[in-house]
C-alpha cells in the first residue's frame, strides 16, 4: 500500500510533470539545428527568387528596347513599295500628264492597302455630326446644313487600331443668325 501512495504522491506532484517534460538539451540543439536549416533552405530560396527576378527585368527590358528599335520593321519594309512607286512615276521622262496621274493614283492605293494592313483607318466625316473626339473644329460657318454638322474637311484624320493619330480638322455648320430687323 505505501508503494500505491507514493505513486499516487509523483503523479500528483506537479513539480515532477514538469520535471518529464522539460526539453532536454539535447533535443533543443536538434531543434535548432532543423530550424538552421529551414532557415538556409529559406533563405537560398530567396535568393534564387530574387535573382530569378532581376534576370526577368534585364530581359524585359531587353525586349523592351529591342521593340523600340525594330517594332516599325514591317511598317517600313511596306512602305518601301510605295516609295519605289512613287521614284517609278519620277524617273518616267516621256511620260504623259495622264499617265502620272494614273501612276499617282495607283501608288495612293498601293499606299492606302499598306495602311489598311497596319489597321490605319482614315477618317473623313463629311456631312457626319461633329464629334470633338475625333474631330478638330476650324471655323463654324452659318449654314443651311444642320448646326454641328461637318460642311468641309480640310485635313483628313486618322486612327490606329480605333486609337486617334490625328483629329479630322473640319468646318463645322452652324445656325444662320436671324437679323431683328435692326439696322444701325
Amino acid at each position: 500500500m505505501e508503494e500505491q501512495t507514493a505513486a499516487n504522491e509523483e503523479a500528483s506532484n506537479p513539480e515532477i510533470d514538469q520535471a518529464a517534460e522539460e526539453p532536454t538539451v539535447e533535443s533543443l540543439q536538434a531543434a535548432l539545428v532543423d530550424a538552421e536549416a529551414q532557415m538556409q533552405t529559406s533563405q537560398d530560396q530567396f535568393l534564387r527568387a530574387a535573382a530569378e527576378l532581376e534576370n526577368f527585368r534585364k530581359r524585359a527590358g531587353r525586349d523592351l528596347e529591342f521593340a523600340r528599335k525594330y517594332g516599325l520593321e514591317t511598317f517600313a519594309a511596306e512602305l518601301l513599295q510605295v516609295r519605289d512607286s512613287l521614284e517609278l512615276g519620277l524617273a518616267a521622262e516621256e511620260a504623259s500628264l495622264e499617265s502620272l496621274h494614273e501612276g499617282t493614283e495607283m501608288t495612293l492605293r498601293l499606299f492606302g492597302q499598306v495602311m489598311k494592313k497596319f489597321g490605319i483607318v482614315q477618317i473623313d466625316p463629311k456631312g457626319e455630326p461633329f464629334d470633338p473626339l475625333l474631330h478638330e473644329a476650324m471655323v463654324m460657318l452659318e449654314s443651311d446644313a444642320e448646326p454641328n454638322t461637318i460642311i468641309e474637311v480640310v485635313q483628313k484624320g486618322y486612327q490606329i487600331n480605333d486609337r486617334l493619330l490625328r483629329p479630322a480638322r473640319v468646318v463645322v455648320a452652324k445656325a444662320a443668325e436671324e437679323n431683328s430687323g435692326d439696322t444701325a
